[in-house]
C-alpha cells in the first residue's frame, strides 16, 4: 500500500514536471520564467533538508487540526442526531460558516490570535471540519433499524451503544472520509503558513514566490506529497486495523 501511493504520487508529479518543461521548452521560455532540470537539481540539493524540516512543522500541525476536526464534527454530529430541528439548525449554521472563503476569515483569526500555532491549527481545523461534519450527521442520524430494534425492544438501548452500532456498520465511510479530510488538514495548514505566518513550508512557499524561485517551490511542492502520502498511507493502515477488529469472526 505503501510503495503504491508513493508511486502514484512520483507519476503525477513527475507528469506535471515534464508537462511544464515541454511548455518551457516549445516556447523558448527563459530560466527565470521556468527553471531547466540542472536548476531544479541543484535547488534541491541545497534546499531539501531545510524544506523537509518545514514540511514536518506543517505536517505535525496539520495532523492535530485534523484531530481536533474530527472530535468536533463527532461531538457536534452526536449531538445533532437527537432531534430533527438540531440536526437541522447544525446543517444550516455549518453551511453559512462555510460559505465564507477562508481567506476571507483568516485576517479575522490573525488579528484575535496572531500568527503562532493556535492560529494554524484552527485554520486546519475549521477547512477539513466541514466535510467531517456532514458525513458524520448522515452516518450517525441513520438508523440500522434491525440492530436497534432488537436493543430498543429488550429497553438495552442506550445513546451510546446506538452511536456504536451506527458507526460498527459505517465503519468503510468513515475511514474513507477522515482519510480524505487529512488533505485538507494539510492545505488548511499550508494557506495559514501562506497568509501571515512565520513558520512551515508554506511560509517557505511565500518567500520563494517574493523570490519569483519556482525550483523552490517545486522542491516544497514534491515533499509536501512525499509527506502527505506517508500521511495518508498510515491513516488507512489504521482504519483496516479498525476495522479488522471490529468484524464479526466467522462462525461467532
Amino acid at each position: 500500500m505503501l510503495h503504491r501511493r508513493i508511486y502514484q504520487f512520483f507519476i503525477i508529479y513527475v507528469s506535471g514536471l515534464v508537462l511544464l518543461l515541454i511548455i518551457k521548452y516549445s516556447l523558448n521560455l527563459s530560466d527565470y520564467v521556468i527553471p531547466s532540470p540542472g536548476e531544479i537539481w541543484q535547488t534541491a540539493r541545497q534546499f531539501l533538508p531545510v524544506y523537509f524540516m518545514a514540511v514536518i512543522n506543517t505536517l505535525s500541525v496539520a495532523i492535530l487540526g485534523h484531530i481536533l476536526s474530527i472530535c468536533l464534527a463527532t461531538s457536534v454530529a452526536v449531538i445533532g442526531r437527537l432531534t430533527i430541528w438540531v440536526g437541522s439548525f447544525i446543517r444550516v449554521a455549518a453551511y453559512n460558516i462555510q460559505a465564507y472563503p477562508i481567506v476571507a476569515v483568516a485576517p479575522i483569526i490573525f488579528i484575535l490570535l496572531g500568527d503562532g500555532l493556535s492560529t494554524r491549527l484552527l485554520i486546519a481545523a475549521m477547512i477539513c471540519y466541514f466535510p467531517l461534519l456532514l458525513s458524520f450527521i448522515g452516518i450517525f442520524s441513520e438508523p440500522i433499524s434491525e440492530i436497534e430494534h432488537f436493543f430498543e425492544s429488550t429497553r438495552r438501548m442506550t445513546w451510546w451503544l446506538q452511536i456504536k452500532i451506527r458507526a460498527f456498520e459505517n465503519v468503510n465511510k468513515l475511514i474513507t472520509v477522515i482519510v480524505g479530510s487529512a488533505t485538507l488538514a494539510m492545505v488548511g495548514t499550508i494557506v495559514a503558513e501562506f497568509i501571515a505566518a512565520d513558520a512551515g513550508i508554506g511560509y517557505s512557499i511565500r518567500i520563494a514566490l517574493f523570490q519569483s524561485d519556482l525550483a523552490k517551490i517545486l522542491v516544497a511542492l514534491f515533499l509536501i506529497g512525499v509527506c502527505t502520502s506517508l500521511y495518508l498511507v498510515l491513516l488507512e493502515w489504521i482504519g483496516h486495523r479498525i476495522q479488522k477488529r471490529w468484524e464479526v469472526p466467522k462462525g461467532g
